[in-house]
């Protein structure tokens, strides 16, 4: 199972809707944008917001970096690897969304208040290729509501390469597995379509596919959706799920929105 072309957006329009309840958009304290990693401060105003949360007595970031060398260091690190959404390695230029502690900490609430509180989890978007086993996608397509798909086209382009055993699901297969054997005989019936160009070879091929068949998908899903999977999906025993989970983890500030109940010492 593999998971390539990950990208996250639209944290800043999710923030700016948190706060349209309360109208409390000048408590915000977080910064979004595209910033010049090379030459901005970009995180200066951030990361003295979080150090203020623990040492009130600090008057600006300056300060702080002597009194308080390693936090400095520990939160301005925790940024770069969260706030980072996309970077261009030639000029370096990112796409960024620094949360400051009090965005986090509302943001927090809401999402310990359950899904009807927490609605801008959905529109932090999450698109994804996914390339994973058919009996996998079977249990994936469980979820519709606020998740899209488009495939590769297993009807149109089943015939059009070799069919080999890096076509299928091997990681945790036993030792002398019947797909060994099989995959030979698809191969048979794949060469005898393009051979004869007579379309029952290429029905028996679709027939006695194996569920094994690893297909790529483009996916399009929102935070919500992905707490949602990974609650209702961790302990499961088909081990592609821990891998799903595994991958959601390494989301931007995942481990503070997603999966808030497991210790992050960012923001507890």
């Amino acid at each position: 199972m593999k998971f390539g072309n990950t990208k996250v957006y639209n944290f800043e329009g999710a923030f700016h809707g948190m706060r349209n309840p309360m109208n409390s958009w000048d408590k915000s304290d977080s910064v979004f944008g595209i910033i010049n990693t090379d030459y901005d401060e970009y995180s200066w105003d951030v990361l003295e917001a979080w150090i203020k949360r623990n040492h009130s007595e600090i008057e600006d970031i300056e300060e702080a970096d002597i009194k308080y060398p390693e936090e400095v260091n520990y939160i301005d690190e925790w940024l770069m690897k969260n706030g980072i959404l996309r970077e261009s390695e030639d000029d370096y230029l990112a796409d960024v969304a620094f949360i400051g502690p009090a965005d986090m900490e509302l943001a927090q609430r809401l999402v310990r208040s359950g899904p009807e509180h927490r609605k801008f989890l959905r529109q932090i978007m999450v698109s994804v290729d996914i390339t994973a086993p058919l009996y996998w996608w079977k249990e994936f397509d469980t979820y519709k509501v606020g998740t899209t798909a488009n495939s590769t086209s297993t009807m149109h382009k089943l015939a059009s390469t070799p069919i080999t055993i890096d076509c299928f699901e091997t990681d945790d297969m036993i030792e002398n597995n019947l797909l060994e054997d099989f995959v030979p005989l698809l191969e048979k019936v794949r060469t005898l379509y393009n051979t004869t160009k007579d379309k029952k070879y290429w029905k028996e091929l679709v027939r006695a596919l194996p569920e094994s068949w690893l297909q790529t998908r483009t996916v399009t899903m929102n935070y919500e959706n992905i707490l949602s999977i990974c609650n209702q999906r961790c302990g499961h025993k088909l081990t592609e799920w821990q891998a799903f989970i595994t991958w959601a983890k390494e989301l931007p500030y995942a481990k503070s929105l997603i999966f808030y109940n497991e210790n992050d010492t960012i923001t507890s």
